[in-house]
């Protein structure tokens, strides 16, 4: 009976004790820890350990553990996942033969080299692209193949009603209360990868003048590039010609090859007399930038782009870069996201384009900022509301999209800027 009396009057006690510790300030609490810790080092027959006052020793700022980081993955023997069974029917038109598999040890043994043209490789029939088709086969697949077929992604549905004179572009908005650094990815909405609006010939004039004013900062490419850019080039007009088919179609004449027939230009682009990236120039305005695993080391390096909407940057200052130089500047790039980057790369499947959104304010509209432009000076300094009118303030967005190619491999990003002025949010 005394000792259930005695348990009693302890849980009673040690009740008490914790409602007092709680209704204390936090500087009454402060002084019975540090009582408390003083005495436990005084009658403690031990050092203190994880009760001492000593503070632990800080981490060096180099030697700080990333936050995304885990041990280095060899990506050399990693690679992006193979479509082989959609050659078949990719070719069905063409009596060629059925499609065999091919083990990936074989394909690595024999991959193209990183500055190889597909046009010129010696044993086409033995040389593999990332995606473990041979050359030969990409050359029987000829000029603007079954591309939805190949790739998984199937063409846009045609937008009969839609009409060019009364085209606005879609209010992105990818603004967030909370910020996080993240890739920020979501599905691509298949029908909306190439979006025209009504300033359509007005933008393609503003990026030809770029490239006759800039040249190579706007518009460049590397050996080993071409399958990529035919790629990306032919996969563009394919889509608008189904997107808008009452703008845009695709002819073919033993004379001339593939001509393509723009509706609101009122012209036409013989594609076999230039380079695809100019294709895209004359054609679509948007930007392109095209990325090629390299098989020494499975990175993905920039070797061949047309960007006529960069800030800060060009094609020549990062052609040639790994993803990870490309993206040094960016603040907390290598703990948080290098890790993640490099790896959504080398696994990004080519039936899964994804499309993500920056934005930012920009006083008036600079569309192409190129490393030491004038406009950078506005960056610096904090004008007074007297010399910046809210009319000159502008939301900028920056809508990209991502998707892998079924032939080489490659990864295209897709980028277009879309200016709203500030004054008209409500």
């Amino acid at each position: 009976m005394i000792s259930e009396r005695y348990a009693l009057a302890t849980a009673v006690g040690l009740l008490l004790s914790i409602l007092s510790f709680l209704l204390m300030s936090k500087s009454q609490q402060k002084v019975l820890y540090d009582s408390l810790l003083s005495w436990t080092s005084l009658t403690s027959p031990h050092p203190p350990t994880l009760l001492s006052k000593t503070p632990l020793p800080s981490i060096p700022p180099n030697k700080k553990t990333p936050v995304n980081a885990p041990p280095p993955v060899d990506y050399k023997d990693v690679f992006p996942p193979w479509r082989r069974q959609s050659l078949t029917i990719a070719r069905k038109d063409r009596c060629l033969d059925a499609v065999s598999e091919i083990p990936e040890f074989l394909v690595r043994e024999r991959l193209i080299p990183f500055t190889a043209d597909y046009h010129t490789c010696k044993a086409p029939a033995t040389t593999y692209t990332p995606m473990g088709i041979s050359l030969s086969e990409v050359a029987s697949l000829g000029d603007f193949t079954d591309y939805a077929e190949l790739s998984g992604v199937p063409l846009p549905e045609p937008y009969r009603e839609f009409r060019i004179e009364l085209a606005l572009p879609r209010p992105y908005r990818p603004l967030r209360w909370g910020y996080h650094q993240t890739m920020s990815l979501n599905r691509l909405q298949t029908d909306w990868w190439l979006e025209l609006e009504r300033t359509y010939v007005e933008k393609i004039k503003e990026r030809k003048k770029l490239f006759d004013k800039n040249g190579t900062m706007v518009l460049d490419y590397l050996p080993g590039s071409e399958l990529g850019c035919k790629e990306v080039m032919e996969m563009a007009l394919q889509f608008l010609c189904a997107r808008y088919p009452q703008y845009f179609s695709l002819s073919k004449s033993e004379d001339e090859g593939y001509v393509f027939h723009n509706g609101i230009l009122h012209n036409q682009t013989i594609v076999g007399d230039m380079h695809p990236l100019h294709v895209l120039l004359e054609n679509v305005p948007e930007d392109f930038a095209v990325m090629i695993r390299n098989p020494d080391d499975g990175f993905y390096y920039f070797r061949a782009g047309l960007l006529c909407s960069s800030l800060g940057w060009s094609v020549k200052s990062k052609l040639g870069m790994q993803l990870k130089e490309i993206h040094s500047p960016i603040p907390d790039y290598k703990e948080k996201m290098e890790f993640s980057m490099d790896r959504y790369f080398s696994k990004l499947p080519t039936a899964n384009p994804i499309q993500r959104g920056s934005w930012g304010l920009e006083i008036d509209t600079p569309l192409f900022m190129p490393p030491g432009d004038p406009h950078e000076k506005y960056r610096e300094v904090q004008l007074p509301e007297t010399e910046l009118p809210l009319s000159r303030i502008h939301l900028r967005v920056d809508w990209q999209t991502l998707r892998r190619l079924p032939l080489s491999g490659a990864i295209i990003f897709n980028f277009k800027a879309l200016f709203t002025p500030v004054e008209d949010f409500r």
